[in-house]
Parts: C-alpha cells; sequence; structure tokens
C-alpha cells in the first residue's frame, strides 16, 4: 500500500526545493481530472497548512510536520482533518537529493492504506509537471533574468489563477489588479473604465485577460457586454501603460522601473467562424462576423501603449484544453458515459491549445524582448472535429457513435452563436512562436489529452525515467 515514486529533473537542487516554497506552488502540482479545488495554500512547508475543497463539503488539511522540514532535501505534510483523517491515515514526505551538478532526484513517499495504481497517475502528473514549469522558467531566465513585478487583470478567472501560479513560483512578483477592495498586499483596485494614475508604479509588465465571457447566446445585451469589456477597459489600460513607459516619466521616478512590456488576451475568433481549409497566421486578414469585430477593435485598443514605444503583444488564443473549464469540461462527461460524437459533418477545423502551454506563452510573451504584435496561441497540431471527437474517446475506452445534429447548438447558442463558436473552422498555424524556435509542451492532441486527463504510463518519459514508479 501507499507509493515511492521518484524521477530525476535537471534543474539544482535549491532551485527545485525553492519553488516548492514559493507561493503558486501546490496550484502547478494538483491534477486537473479530480473534483478537488484549493481553497487554502500553506504558508510555509515547515509548519503551514494547506486546504483543499472535496466534493460533499468535505476538505482536505494538510499540516506541515515541522520536525520533518530539512531544507533543502525533505518537508512533510499529514492529513489532519476529520472525517478524512479518521478513515484515511496519509502522510506525505517530499525528499529532495543531488543527482549530478545540476540535477535533482524528487522522490515522493507516500503512506496511505491506499494501493499505489490509484495514486500513480496522480503522481505521475506531479512530476510531469515540475519538470515542465522548471523547464520553462529556466528558458524564461536565458531571455530575462531578472525577476519582474507583473500586474494581471483577471486573476481569478480559470487562466489568470494558473498563470499567476506559473509566474509566481518562477519567482516573478504578482501584483492582482481587482475591481473590489484589495485583501492583501498583492492586490490593487483596478477601476476598468477609470484606473489610477498610480495603478501601475513600479510594474516592470502588465498581462490583461479580464473580459465577459463569450458562452451563451448572442442577444444584444449579451454582445455589448462581451464588447465593452473589452474594448474600453484595454484602450484606459493602454493608455495608462503608454503613459507609465513614458521616458520622460522615466527620468522624473528614477527609482521605479520603467515599463517594459504590455500583453493582453485576444481570439483567433479575428479570423471569423469559417475560413474552409485555408491556413491561417498572424499575416492572415481579418475575417467578418461579430467576434472578428470585436477581436479587431480589441486588438486596437491596445495602440496608445504601441505608438508609446512599449512592446505590446496580443495573444490569439485558441480553443483551450482543460477539464476545469471550457469545451474539454463539457465534453468529458458526456464522452465518459459513451455519449459522445462529432458535431454535424465533423470536417471543421480546430485549433486548440492546452492550457500549460498557453501558460507558457504567456510567460514568453513577458519575458522574450524581441516578441512583439499577435501571437497565435495555437498548438502547432490543429484537428478537425471528428479527429477530436475520435481521439478523446479513444482515450475513455468508449465509442464516439451518437453525432450531435446541427440544429443542437442553436438551440443552446441561437444561430449566430452557433455558427461563431461551435460551428466555427478556423485551420489556424503558430507561425510567430514557430519561427522563434518556440518549445510546446504538447504539440499534438493525444498526448495533451492523456496528460490533463490522468491517462499517462506510469513511466513518464519527459522526466527521463522514474527510478521507483511504485
Amino acid at each position: 500500500m501507499g507509493l515511492k515514486y521518484s524521477s530525476v529533473v535537471d534543474t539544482p537542487l535549491d532551485e527545485v526545493f525553492a519553488w516548492h516554497t514559493r507561493p503558486g506552488a501546490i496550484s502547478r502540482l494538483i491534477p486537473p481530472w479530480p473534483p478537488v479545488q484549493l481553497e487554502q495554500e500553506a504558508g510555509s512547508v515547515r509548519d503551514g497548512r494547506a486546504v483543499l475543497r472535496l466534493p460533499a463539503g468535505l476538505r482536505w488539511v494538510a499540516a506541515h510536520q515541522p520536525g520533518e522540514y530539512d531544507p533543502p532535501h525533505e518537508f512533510a505534510d499529514a492529513l489532519t482533518s476529520l472525517p478524512l483523517s479518521a478513515v484515511l491515515p496519509w502522510r506525505h514526505t517530499h525528499k529532495f537529493d543531488p543527482a549530478g551538478q545540476r540535477a535533482t532526484r524528487v522522490t515522493d513517499l507516500v503512506d496511505t492504506p491506499l494501493p499505489a495504481r490509484l495514486l500513480r497517475p496522480m503522481f505521475a502528473y506531479r512530476h510531469r509537471q515540475l519538470a515542465d514549469d522548471l523547464a520553462v522558467q529556466a528558458r524564461a531566465r536565458e531571455l530575462c533574468p531578472d525577476p519582474l513585478a507583473i500586474a494581471v487583470t483577471g486573476s481569478s478567472g480559470l487562466i489568470g489563477t494558473a498563470l499567476t501560479a506559473l509566474l509566481s513560483t518562477g519567482g516573478h512578483r504578482v501584483i492582482q489588479l481587482v475591481r473590489r477592495p484589495p485583501r492583501h498586499a498583492g492586490e490593487r483596485h483596478w477601476r476598468p473604465e477609470d484606473p489610477a494614475p498610480d495603478l501601475l508604479d513600479g510594474v516592470d509588465a502588465v498581462i490583461h485577460l479580464a473580459g465577459a465571457s463569450i458562452a451563451g447566446r448572442f442577444t444584444p445585451g449579451r454582445k455589448q457586454e462581451i464588447h465593452d469589456s473589452r474594448i474600453i477597459p484595454t484602450r484606459r489600460l493602454a493608455e495608462l501603460a503608454a503613459a507609465s513607459a513614458a521616458p520622460e516619466l522615466a527620468a522624473a521616478t528614477a527609482a521605479a522601473p520603467r515599463l517594459r512590456a504590455f500583453v493582453t488576451a485576444s481570439a483567433i475568433g479575428i479570423y471569423g467562424p469559417d475560413r474552409g481549409d485555408e491556413v491561417l497566421t498572424e499575416t492572415s486578414a481579418r475575417g467578418d462576423g461579430f467576434l472578428a469585430d470585436v477581436v479587431a477593435g480589441w486588438e486596437e485598443a491596445t495602440a496608445p501603449a504601441a505608438r508609446a514605444g512599449l512592446r505590446t503583444v496580443q495573444v490569439r488564443t485558441g480553443i483551450v484544453q482543460t477539464p476545469r473549464g471550457g469545451m474539454l469540461r463539457l465534453l468529458y462527461p458526456l464522452f465518459a458515459a459513451g455519449l459522445g460524437g462529432r458535431l454535424g459533418s465533423g470536417r471543421q477545423w480546430l485549433s486548440w491549445i492546452g492550457l500549460d502551454d498557453l501558460l507558457d506563452i504567456y510567460l514568453r510573451a513577458v519575458t522574450d524582448p524581441s516578441l512583439s504584435g499577435p501571437v497565435n496561441a495555437v498548438a502547432p497540431g490543429p484537428v478537425r472535429n471528428s479527429g477530436y471527437t475520435a481521439t478523446l474517446a479513444s482515450l475513455l475506452h468508449r465509442p464516439a457513435l451518437l453525432p450531435v445534429p446541427g440544429f443542437g447548438p442553436r438551440l443552446l447558442l441561437g444561430a449566430e452563436g452557433a455558427r461563431e463558436i461551435a460551428e466555427a473552422s478556423q485551420h489556424v498555424r503558430p507561425q510567430r512562436l514557430t519561427d522563434a524556435g518556440h518549445h510546446f509542451r504538447h504539440p499534438e492532441l493525444d498526448a495533451a489529452l492523456r496528460h490533463m486527463l490522468g491517462r499517462e504510463p506510469a513511466i513518464v518519459p519527459a522526466i527521463r525515467v522514474p527510478a521507483d514508479a511504485g
């Protein structure tokens, strides 16, 4: 019973241990497929407590054990919350040992009645996440050696929560721009239509993610909300960023760093809902339709920052894949029940991106001084809808025999919403990133879905070979 899982990462011992002590570490390591939510991070791996929220109102409280805190070699935690701790003893020891001059052996020892076969997918995921995060953060430091102060809007959303964790575990200081009153020193109050003049004081880079969801029927009121939540706040923030980056301001406030980068969310919706088999890159002409108009205006709203000489990047995001939200969250239970199938003809192109690969692109956008303008945040391997459904069904060992008729999405989204979202066909390529030699964690759909759904084999090649996976 229990588990021992060990692997080697190509990062020095001190840095691997330090990564685990930073805000966001537990968030980066929680697998996305179980119904678990992080309620509270441990303030310290020496004696802090992490709290996870489980179904049925249960809480998993992991209390770190001061007697087993031995930096940079070991820390441990134990389940202490009733009633779980009474029926499920759990003690987790995290061990770190040098494996050569610049590598570290990471070992997880779990003492519990649960069998290893149930735990192995979770720890395979954790070790891959750790290795991949350390690798992408090392590449980012080659581009930008100094830690940055990064202001983020939309930090409480699906992408923002994961991105702030990736940034903070990499040693960057995240400043969350929030619309409610700030609750701690890491937050600042942001008025989207009238940001305070000192909002970006001391900030090196801005990542602007905020905007109303496009899910739902395209009623006139909903369309206005989608438009206004993007255009006006982006323009106001870009104007403030332009002022913050002005050379004369930087000279007058020499103690404060000058803003280096203004990065905003965007979308491949700019290419229009149906371009057939045309391969679309960042230089392709924009398409037509409501979303194309919104995204074009969204990107144009960044112009004040660009005109001021500030490096601006628009991250044109594809269909984000994660079981925690979006398309995959909706489809996963249907396919798991054997009720999945292609949409309509299944020939429409799906330009997707794994959540972690999207986060890596944002990290590169703030750290790579050579990257500017629109960047297609999509995986190099787009698939047709029929290919997507076949891949997901195969991983879940289920049939995909029930095609969704065309009227289905129209009932839920209306004719315009169905055309622009559910039935959209866009064959988009990440040309700018490919030309820059960007590394994708999961360039192909099968590997991406395997990782985020816990369908990885026990031995994970990307982490080298685990010394003991069971």
